[in-house]
């Protein structure tokens, strides 16, 4: 479903990917680990348009969605891509509910559809009673649940999840792994994690390895 081929990153005088491949399926929960400065959250960003490769394809579904610009990747992101980061990112003047629905919104979908939906994704997170509290009534935990939320409204193809438990207690973050399995199971949502939490990494269906800008085979 997902897939890329001879991605090329650099910064400067500084090669931080070196021609990764990558295949995603329908419905896989993959985990990128590795240590810091591997490529992993630049991989992660360049995969979900955050960030352009210098060289290489990205194809989701058939389409090459490297290519796309201005309006037309924009509508791409808002409309088939999910994302988690580990600092949350709400926005502090809305409540729960309305940050959840803001990419619907942006979408122009139908408002009232978008608020059912919203509530409904929320209720099943188990947030019913939070709708209208802003981010900072809610704990860390109940911030990266409406973040969840927030990054299912528009139905996409792929959740890319940045160091998704990062800044969670081990509670929290033992709730947000089984969260994930829980949406895949319910939805067949497919997830892309960059992670440190080796729990996580272990519960996945397939761990990439990551080292100097490039996916590695790890001796058994």
């Amino acid at each position: 479903m997902l897939v890329a081929k001879g991605i090329l990153k650099s910064y400067g005088s500084l090669q931080v990917l070196k021609g990764v491949d990558i295949d995603i399926r329908q419905g896989e929960i993959v985990s990128i680990a590795g240590s810091s400065g591997a490529g992993k959250s630049t991989l992660l960003h360049i995969l979900g348009t955050l960030d352009y490769a210098d060289a290489g394809e990205i194809l989701l579904d058939g389409r090459r969605i490297d290519q796309l610009k201005g309006k037309a990747l924009s509508e791409f992101r808002n409309l088939h891509a999910g994302f988690v980061f580990q600092f949350h990112h709400l926005l502090p003047e809305f409540t729960a509910l309305e940050n959840v629905c803001i990419p619907g919104w942006i979408a122009g979908k139908d408002k009232p559809e978008v608020e059912k939906r919203a509530r409904e994704l929320l209720g099943w997170l188990g947030l019913s009673a939070r709708t209208d509290n802003k981010p900072n009534a809610l704990s860390g935990g109940e911030q990266q649940r409406v973040a969840v939320a927030r990054a299912l409204i528009n139905q996409p193809a792929v959740i890319f999840a940045d160091e998704p438990t990062g800044n969670l207690d081990s509670a929290n973050a033992n709730e947000l792994h089984h969260l994930f399995f829980r949406l895949r199971e319910e939805f067949g949502q497919t997830f892309l994690i960059v992670t440190h939490n080796e729990e996580l990494a272990a519960m996945s269906d397939r761990v990439l390895h990551m080292k100097d800008g490039r996916i590695i085979e790890l001796a058994d």
